[in-house]
């Protein structure tokens, strides 16, 4: 365990085994890798801050390049919420969390990236507007967890980026299989290019209500 005002990390959370078993869920279940993409809106329409963002989600190789496929296996969220429990409390945080989206296992090839990004800021606007789905409705991305499946490959390091005095520090997290990286979805961060091998990650985002 590492902690520090921003973030929580996990060492040899999860063997090596169950990394293997879920960087193994597209074969064993038939499920198609897909494109990743993002959301290329710029700004918020009038309508948008009456109703809520809706997003303009796009491929896009100049901000990510990379393939995902979504996982909601019940056995790996019983891995994961638990860590999801004990970083929210010994972090402080002590986030109302609500539930969880679908898991998004990404895999990297040689060249795969991720430029900086936040997951969600927490505030009304961002409030998911589905009500046929109470798992996600009027929910918002509180909480983020990085899963790292491997290591066996080059680049490829999740960073965080801060501020100070008008400079951006870049802090690397150690790319270690099984460990389990936590942080407040609206911290910015990014997946360096990766140099060799393929680089495989779970992705969570945790939900509950909009900040007040």
């Amino acid at each position: 365990m590492y902690l520090t005002n921003e973030w929580y990390y996990f060492t040899d959370a999860v063997d090596k085994e169950t990394c293997n078993k879920i960087t193994r869920i597209p074969k064993d279940t038939g499920r198609k890798w897909e494109v990743s993409s993002v959301d290329t809106q710029e700004g918020t329409s009038k309508e948008e801050r009456l109703t809520g963002r809706k997003g303009d989600f796009k491929t896009e190789s100049t901000i990510r390049t990379s393939d995902v496929c979504w996982v909601s296996e019940q056995w790996v969220y019983d891995i994961i919420f638990p860590l999801l429990k004990e970083a929210n409390e010994k972090a402080g945080w002590q986030y109302h969390i609500k539930a969880a989206e679908p898991m998004q296992l990404t895999r990297y090839h040689k060249g795969g990236f991720y430029n900086l990004h936040r997951d969600g800021m927490g505030d009304h606007l961002s409030a998911y507007q589905n009500p046929k789905n109470a798992y996600v409705h009027g929910y918002v991305r509180k909480l983020s967890m990085s899963v790292m499946l491997n290591d066996n490959f080059d680049g490829g390091a999740f960073e965080f980026a801060s501020y100070s005095k008008e400079k951006c520090i870049i802090t690397p997290i150690e790319a270690q299989a099984g460990s389990v990286l936590v942080f407040p979805s609206g911290m910015e961060h990014r997946v360096a290019p990766v140099t060799k091998g393929l680089r495989y990650s779970l992705v969570v985002w945790f939900l509950g209500p909009p900040f007040v």
